[in-house]
């Protein structure tokens, strides 16, 4: 089949009409003729893969990575890094529109940074593949269950993905290499960390291997016998503190390598600032931030001399977020609490006080319970930082039809070049 592709949708895939059905192929371009196979067919939409590109696009460039459609940790490669960007800014305006029924008075500036060795955070499986001559250590395949047999990656640091072969020789030496299914990293400002997932104790031998690779590699191992929250820090246990810096801020913040933090500590930075700018807080403003995390935003308001107060479902994140703004000093001008956030209601807000401003980080699902529950004490200002355009949008019709606010200005945040993920932030007044 063939088809002209229209648009890129969320996932990175061309979108095309073909007989009065939605096609959605994996590898097309907008703007480009291509054949396609049908990977999955459905009554009102069929999901495909290019197998030829009659017309190409200008857009189109050589992918980087030798595993390139193979890995599946990568959409875009073959898309020019700034028509990536382009593209991502136009699924945030149609979702505005679409979904929202809004439209923003301005569009910010893009933000986005180097395209390639961007990633400081990584989860990577690890498999004994006999038939493979060993162990696997990396990304899954494109919607496979298996492991890429790879040995590199443009998206690590280069640092990092010269571990990939030494980590699969290692592995491979243990003696629970069928029982170590995940190798975790977390990259920090003086210190590289490699989470060990363990299902078994290791020998004695496994650990003098752990101990020569780190001395060999410059790297610390922590082990994760159970759930993330099992993580303990092996060898060397005098390695420095695992943090990133903001630095504009004067802030250190310490986590440990199983908590959320970005993947690319660069365009966080750059987020940081850009959010700060847009929320403006001020002394004397009391500031609520909710899905606060460690603090990544709490403590730039703070710093600015706001009273914060951070709002988080994990208890762990609260016990990190109040640990990290007593490391900087700024215990005494934020206050931490844990509480479900998808379950908010105007009481509950109510019971936290009146907010003069208000920043949101929510995970993929959206804020919807917490824009539904303002009220006429709500914030005049709201900054809404989203990973997911349709529940931005969706958010955004409230606050725009049913709660007074204005969207004045919207943009991308290209958190994660070459993938299809799209990062936003949108600043609402009312």
């Amino acid at each position: 089949m063939s088809a002209r592709i229209e648009s890129l949708d969320h996932e990175g895939r061309g979108v095309a009409h073909v007989a009065g059905k939605v096609v959605f192929v994996e590898g097309a371009l907008p703007g480009e003729c291509v054949e396609y196979r049908t990977l999955r067919r459905k009554s009102t939409y069929e999901l495909g893969e290019v197998t030829r590109v009659l017309e190409a696009s200008f857009m189109r460039v050589t992918p980087r990575c030798p595993y390139f459609g193979v890995c599946g940790g990568c959409l875009l490669q073959h898309m020019e890094p700034y028509a990536q960007v382009a593209a991502k800014q136009r699924i945030l305006e149609d979702n505005l529109a679409r979904i929202g029924k809004v439209r923003p008075e301005s569009m910010l500036p893009a933000i986005h940074g180097p395209s390639w060795g961007y990633r400081h955070r990584a989860r990577m499986s690890a498999r004994l593949v006999a038939k493979k001559g060993g162990v696997l250590v990396g990304f899954h395949e494109r919607r496979s269950s298996f492991i890429a047999d790879m040995h590199g990656c443009e998206i690590l640091p280069p640092r990092i993905a010269r571990l990939i072969d030494p980590l699969r020789a290692l592995i491979g030496g243990l003696s629970v290499r069928e029982r170590a299914p995940q190798v975790e990293i977390a990259l920090g400002e003086r210190v590289d960390a490699l989470v060990l997932r363990i299902l078994e104790p290791l020998s004695a031998d496994d650990e003098v291997r752990l101990r020569e690779f780190a001395d060999a590699h410059g790297i610390q191992w922590w082990l994760q016998p159970k759930g993330p929250d099992s993580v303990f820090p092996f060898y060397p246990l005098e390695a420095p503190h695992l943090s990133y810096t903001l630095p504009e801020f004067g802030l250190d913040m310490p986590f440990s390598p199983t908590e959320f933090t970005q993947v690319n500590p660069a365009i966080n930075r750059v987020l940081v600032r850009r959010a700060m700018a847009l929320l403006d807080p001020q002394p004397g403003e009391r500031i609520a931030d909710l899905f606060c995390g460690l603090g990544n935003f709490s403590l730039p308001m703070a710093r600015r001399g706001a009273t914060v107060v951070g709002v988080e479902g994990s208890s762990a994140l609260v016990a990190r977020a109040r640990a990290n703004a007593a490391h900087n000093g700024l215990a005494a001008s934020t206050h931490f609490l844990a509480a479900n956030l998808f379950e908010v209601t105007p009481e509950t807000l109510a019971e936290w006080g009146h907010f003069d401003k208000m920043l949101i980080d929510p995970p993929r699902d959206g804020a919807i319970q917490v824009v539904k529950a303002l009220g006429s004490d709500a914030p005049a200002r709201i900054v809404y930082v989203s990973c997911s355009p349709a529940t931005l949008a969706r958010d955004a019709a409230v606050l725009s039809h049913e709660k007074g606010y204005h969207l004045l200005a919207a943009g991308v945040v290209n958190m994660f070049p070459h993938t299809g993920h799209v990062e936003s932030i949108a600043l609402f007044e009312r």
